[in-house]
């Protein structure tokens, strides 16, 4: 069984990949989606990451498909005390921002489609510096106090605004963020490289970094003269058009190779060993990709390995 890692200063213990859950209702159907789920657990995988504003980006959706997948599938499978949900707020088109009003409404939104009476971790999903963060975390602690939310988190912030709000919690001994979400994969690492890490690492803070896999380029599909059928093939070709990003793609080969590891498991590996990191998010849309994503909690990468795709990244 592998071994779970305690997130930050929380008493969460969450599965050393988080399953994202962007696809469901979107790329992926309710079916294919719970077989992923499935899949996933069957695994050993406690921890999933959704968003209120999942996948309001497509035509004809609102926002909210990704957590009613996520809620009919915790009831079908009568699960819910054994997985550890994420999700988010501030982003759903019909909630945007993080006025204390947004927050509740929004937060008993996800709640309803969850079909649950609690969140595990309930992070901001982009800052909104039009409103204080005394008011942000003041609004975020009542859902604390009230049962509905177990521990808080911000993705998409700046290190001044975290320390703001980590200062708030400390000096009104009120909930406090226990984990960030920044963008950070090899082939981008000053996204969360620098005072923003500083600042979490100083703070105790587990990272859980979105965009882990860049797209899909870091699981060694996109290459050159390479067609790919994605929803995000363009995003993924501009790294294969950097020299960075074909010294990452030759690190992560060589260290696949000699490995016998899937190109995205050593991506992963590398992501889960740095400093501050809990557990990377990555998707599937399919049952046959979660093998190589659930791989990173047995793939222990050498300090060597680690140097050389360190130093490809660079």
């Amino acid at each position: 069984m592998t071994s779970l890692r305690k997130l930050g200063s929380s008493d969460l213990q969450v599965f050393p990949l988080a399953l994202g859950g962007n696809v469901f209702g979107w790329t992926a159907d309710e079916a294919q989606s719970f077989a992923v789920l499935d899949a996933y657990v069957a695994a050993g995988g406690n921890f999933l990451d959704t968003a209120d504003a999942y996948s309001a980006w497509i035509p004809g959706n609102e926002g909210g498909e990704s957590e009613t997948v996520i809620g009919k599938w915790l009831a079908a499978r009568a699960n819910r005390s054994d997985i550890v949900v994420a999700t988010k707020v501030g982003a759903h088109p019909a909630y945007k921002g993080l006025s204390a009003a947004t927050i509740k409404a929004a937060a008993e939104e996800s709640l309803r489609r969850l079909g649950t009476d609690h969140i595990d971790l309930y992070y901001t999903h982009f800052d909104d510096e039009t409103v204080p963060v005394e008011e942000i975390i003041t609004a975020l602690d009542q859902l604390v106090k009230e049962g509905k939310v177990r521990e808080i988190a911000a993705s998409n912030i700046s290190p001044e605004r975290l320390q703001a709000s980590l200062d708030f919690s400390e000096r009104e001994g009120i909930a406090r963020y226990v984990a960030l979400q920044p963008h950070y994969n090899l082939v981008s690492r000053d996204t969360y490289e620098g005072e923003l890490q500083e600042t979490a690492a100083r703070a105790g803070l587990a990272a859980v970094p979105y965009f882990a896999l860049a797209s899909g380029f870091l699981t060694g599909k996109y290459r050159p003269g390479a067609s790919v059928e994605s929803a995000r093939a363009e995003k993924a070709g501009q790294y294969l058009a950097s020299e960075r990003g074909q010294k990452v793609l030759a690190g992560l080969d060589k260290v696949a190779k000699e490995r016998s590891a899937e190109i995205a498991t050593v991506a992963l590996a590398w992501l889960a060993a740095r400093p501050t990191v809990a557990a990377p998010i990555a998707s599937a849309r399919t049952v046959e990709q979660v093998p190589a994503l659930v791989a990173v909690a047995d793939l222990q990468l050498t300090e060597q390995e680690l140097a050389e795709l360190t130093e490809a990244s660079a």
